[in-house]
């Protein structure tokens, strides 16, 4: 099926947010989430996602530094902090909201001179 046509049965079926574009990021925290009953490797999650293999090795090593993924070689699994898990969501959500609000944030509009200095 293309991406330009759904079933009007899934389109019926699915909730308001279902079709926004989400995040590599998002897709891989959603994917271990809605399958906590398992852990997964990289490249099996990247072939789910239709993602590559690196992108999400990298991803993972992100998420696992900030305690939101479990991980023992070749497995990476979601944390079982649903606190930790809710908590990331808000600030994340909060960030979407400014940046949608106030456009993104580009670190090197930010700089002054002072900063590079200090660099």
């Amino acid at each position: 099926m293309s991406g330009e046509a759904i079933d009007i049965e899934e389109f019926e079926n699915a909730d308001a947010d279902d079709f926004e574009e989400r995040t590599d990021t998002e897709r891989i925290v959603l994917f271990l989430d809605e399958h906590d009953d398992r852990a997964w490797k990289a490249a099996t999650i990247a072939e789910r996602l239709g993602l590559e293999t690196d992108a999400v090795s990298a991803i993972l090593s992100r998420l696992k530094e900030r305690a939101l993924v479990q991980h023992k070689r070749p497995y990476w699994a979601i944390t079982d902090d649903e606190e930790r898990l809710q908590s990331a969501s808000r600030l994340h959500q909060h960030h979407e909201t400014a940046d949608e609000q106030y456009g993104e944030e580009r670190l090197e509009d930010l700089q002054t001179e002072e900063m590079e200095d200090v660099q």
